[in-house]
């Protein structure tokens, strides 16, 4: 039998659950409303005002140690090492930035082009198909910035309100950046267009939009599933067991209680395997998740030899 002291037991009590999810599950939560969540694995287990209570069962609490017990059937040691023992998972800035002043800092969008044509051309050099491109223009999650010509990925929260935007130049400077006030946890996504189950990942929005790109050519509807970019990748450096989420994944799931089953694309080197195991780690016992790594470096690379081999031209 496992031992904890009373000094563990007394922290472990004070623990709601609410909180616990957040620091521990955060992939468990669904918001309900505004201060009312659910969890993913019991619709009907609802947590408002420091309680919690499962309704299909009549069973409720107040703390996290009462929810590992009555709901996990956990014994009441292992419930207590479970929240005073573990890690939390990192939530990797998932936070707006602050300026000094202490406010909220607001996305500084750049100023658009009075058209996109070189953002165009420069994606149609990256092997995205020109159906694709214009999706992302027509619904304003892709412009050509006024200053240097910059291709500008814009992240948008559930209200249609921009909250993020990646930079990427369109020269053979390579520039890549985001604009000042970028909210990682909303960073440059295409929701399914009905209610799809099936959430692609990757590494940023040019892997993303190759992705669609290959599924076009390939005759499926890439729309039919949620597509995501992590906006970069990012992987435990001093404790190489502590698990972190990152922040716009975590967000998505939040946002998009429907999705079911995951499908990985990041790179095929050592940081985006550790990144793809690592998720695997976090969210398997929730979600159903597929690896599936590109051949090459990137899901870009794997267009680019597509075309290449089959010197096709980017429609």
């Amino acid at each position: 039998m496992s031992y904890v002291s009373k000094e563990q037991i007394e922290r472990a009590k004070q623990l709601d659950l609410l909180t616990y999810l957040q620091c521990f599950e955060p992939y468990e939560l669904v918001r309900c409303s505004r201060n009312a969540y659910s969890t993913r694995s019991h619709d009907s287990l609802k947590i408002s005002n420091g309680k919690w209570f499962w309704w299909s069962s009549g069973i409720g609490g107040r703390s996290a140690l009462d929810y590992l017990i009555k709901v996990r059937g956990m014994s009441f040691p292992d419930a207590v090492l479970q929240i005073d023992g573990n890690p939390p998972v990192h939530m990797d800035p998932a936070t707006p930035a602050i300026q000094q002043d202490g406010s909220n800092a607001r996305l500084e969008l750049p100023e658009p082009y009075e058209n996109s044509n070189r953002v165009i051309a420069y994606l149609s050099k990256r092997g995205i198909s020109r159906d694709v491109i214009d999706f992302c223009l027509k619904t304003g999650r892709l412009y050509e910035s006024r200053m240097y010509h910059n291709a500008i990925f814009v992240g948008f929260d559930l209200q249609g309100t921009p909250r993020y935007a990646a930079i990427r130049g369109t020269t053979k400077t390579r520039y890549m950046g985001e604009a000042p006030g970028s909210d990682k946890r909303y960073s440059f996504a295409i929701p399914a267009d009905d209610n799809g189950t099936e959430l692609h990942l990757f590494e940023s929005a040019i892997d993303l939009l190759s992705y669609c790109t290959l599924s076009e050519i390939s005759g499926k509807v890439w729309r039919q599933s949620h597509q995501l970019s992590l906006a970069g990748i990012y992987s435990p450096k001093e404790n190489k067991d502590e698990g972190i989420a990152p922040a716009a994944l975590t967000n998505y799931l939040q946002s998009y209680p429907e999705v079911e089953h995951m499908v990985l694309h990041l790179d095929n080197d050592e940081p985006g395997r550790s990144a793809a195991a690592m998720i695997q780690q976090l969210l398997s016992q929730t979600y159903e998740i597929s690896d599936e790594p590109p051949v090459r470096k990137d899901v870009n690379d794997d267009l680019m030899i597509y075309r290449k081999q089959r010197e096709e031209p980017t429609r």
